[in-house]
């Protein structure tokens, strides 16, 4: 289990051991973060999304959650993609009894039946299996399809800080479900031309679903994945990004990383896979440039509520 204490470690954390939230030395500047809705506390709720498979997604999902709650963020994580990759990169082998996702938008089940505790202490997982696959089927003749995640999730806000959608490379209607539920969509982009081709098609989607079945979702970012700064192809990528969409890209890059890809193969994030590595340096920084931008946000409708007031 992730060891969380508030003094300074000058030891050097063993993988695959405990270690101390202070040794991420790039995460201790990281601050408490509410969101508030009257007088409770709920939580940001992110969809990892990109029709485009292989660009990130659930690697930057489980890294990102695994983050977030390192710097003692509580946060959760649901795995909405039948082939349940992030449930096994989070250290769950294939298990057919257990409850899932699945579980609780076709049956109804309870999150308290379905909800996992991970290695890393402060996140939570809601798992995924191939029974999901059928859940896109199953929820086309439902009522209020579009809305079933979004009434599971609606009671668990006042639970976590975040709340980690893993979504599947396509827009069906379990994607759906997760941009409706979602506050804001974070979008992985890998570095080469090809996979700016579908980014269009995503942001037309974002656009329809503001227009019909959530007004308020927004863009958390956009996120360069995959990047090698040896390469003129990644640079130039990185740059028309930044030129077309400015500050919505973030700053963080995600860097084309060895122990980055061997991570999952041992159910780990790879900040215990191997916290001195370039991908866990990319998505500690990425961690801290969310939990600033939810600080800018709080402040900014604070201010707002007291203007209005």
């Amino acid at each position: 289990m992730f060891h969380v204490e508030q003094r300074e470690s000058t030891e050097n954390p063993q993988r695959g051991g405990l270690f101390h939230v202070k040794q991420l030395a790039s995460i201790t500047q990281l601050c408490y973060v509410s969101f508030y809705f009257g007088e409770r506390v709920l939580a940001r709720v992110i969809a990892v999304a990109n029709q485009k498979g292989g660009v990130g997604k659930t690697t930057t999902a489980v890294n990102l959650a695994a983050c977030l709650a390192a710097a003692e963020q509580p946060t959760l994580l649901i795995d909405c993609d039948s082939q349940a990759n992030a449930t096994a990169a989070i250290g769950f082998p294939k298990d057919p009894s257990r409850r899932t996702v699945y579980h609780a938008l076709i049956m109804g089940e309870a999150f308290e039946r379905i909800v996992q505790k991970s290695q890393v202490e402060g996140l939570d997982v809601v798992p995924a299996d191939k029974n999901l696959a059928g859940a896109a089927v199953e929820l086309v003749t439902a009522e209020e399809r579009e809305y079933k995640l979004q009434t599971f999730l609606q009671p668990l806000r006042e639970r976590y800080k975040f709340v980690v959608l893993d979504c599947p490379p396509a827009l069906d209607l379990l994607t759906l479900n997760a941009l409706v539920s979602a506050d804001s969509v974070l979008v992985p982009i890998q570095c080469e031309y090809l996979a700016l081709e579908g980014v269009s098609e995503l942001l037309d989607t974002l656009m329809r679903i503001r227009r019909t079945l959530n007004p308020s979702l927004e863009i958390e970012g956009i996120l360069l994945t995959m990047y090698d700064e040896r390469t003129t192809l990644s640079r130039q990528v990185a740059t028309d990004l930044r030129s077309f969409f400015g500050t919505q890209v973030f700053q963080s890059l995600i860097p084309r990383n060895v122990r980055l890809a061997e991570a999952p193969s041992f159910g780990k994030p790879i900040i215990f896979y191997d916290i001195h590595s370039k991908g866990a340096e990319g998505y500690t920084q990425l961690a801290q440039e969310v939990i600033a931008n939810a600080e800018k946000r709080v402040g900014a409708g604070a201010r707002s509520a007291h203007s209005g007031a």
